[in-house]
């Protein structure tokens, strides 16, 4: 299997991937998160594995636009503990340090520290572990990164302190993508994407269809419809399988409703 993730390696998506299916699989850094849905949507990977949201820094807005792109289809999910680490090169003091790279979420969610060290000047990244790739390539000395502990092993680099996170509550949710999903009868919930006239009480419709039938909603996401200034995309998680009458039985109400549905997956 080869599986598709954005990033270096060492990446926390590469971490993820490999707690879904083992250390077996084939793991494949691509610089961006459209080339990850592109190479799935080509056939050119088995699947690819991007995240969707963090419970520090909520949402990640591009992969729920390239869901909608792109025709592929959620069919498993992790939950990611993130521990972020300020890595150098081995031998480097703190006070030898003028920079720190890495992903913007990452230098958000470790804001508490950085705002203890004003002399450190913050560098965004396109990724976690190719912050510690770059400064490891460039041997920049005064230079720190901030990723996961596997980056420092892979790239024979030194942990100067571990766990610099704003909040040790600090998880990624995980996704994974494929052409032709499997249909699961195990799945225990359910991604959709729907628009709605823009009338009065559209979308208390739309979510009563799942609360008449005491279907639990877990996640509601709203993203501009392009073309159409004001109006909405809504991405929907809820519990429950396609397969469930009940399940079926609300969405086939909301294409009633809706302008637009899809279903991303039950997973």
């Amino acid at each position: 299997m080869k599986i598709g993730f954005q990033g270096e390696r060492g990446a926390y998506s590469e971490i993820a991937a490999k707690r879904i299916y083992g250390e077996k699989i084939r793991t494949v850094p691509l610089p961006s998160f459209e080339q990850v849905f592109e190479k799935v949507d080509d056939g050119s990977l088995s699947c690819g594995i991007v995240p969707l949201e963090n419970s520090l820094a909520g949402s990640i807005l591009q992969n729920y636009d390239l869901l909608l792109r792109h025709k592929l289809s959620i069919v498993a999910e992790v939950s990611q503990r993130i521990t972020h680490n300020l890595i150098v090169h081995p031998g480097c003091r703190f006070a030898d340090l003028r920079e720190v790279h890495s992903h913007p979420q990452a230098l958000m969610q470790c804001e508490k520290f950085l705002s203890r060290c004003p002399s450190l000047h913050k560098v965004p990244s396109y990724d976690t572990a190719g912050a510690v790739k770059w400064i490891k390539e460039n041997k920049l000395h005064h230079a720190a990164a901030i990723a996961s502990t596997w980056a420092a092993e892979l790239y024979d680099m030194q942990v100067l302190q571990q766990g610099i996170e704003s909040d040790p509550e600090n998880y990624t949710r995980f996704v994974v993508l494929r052409r032709h999903p499997r249909p699961s009868k195990n799945a225990k919930k359910t991604s959709i994407v729907f628009s709605l006239r823009s009338v009065p009480g559209a979308l208390f419709k739309s979510l009563s269809v799942f609360a008449l039938r005491d279907i639990d909603l877990l996640k509601i996401e709203s993203r501009p419809l392009h073309g159409k200034p004001w109006e909405y995309f809504f991405y929907v998680d809820f519990s429950g399988n396609t397969s469930d009458p009940n399940c079926r039985n609300a969405l086939n109400h909301l294409t009633e409703i809706s302008t637009f549905l899809r279903v991303l997956g039950s997973y």
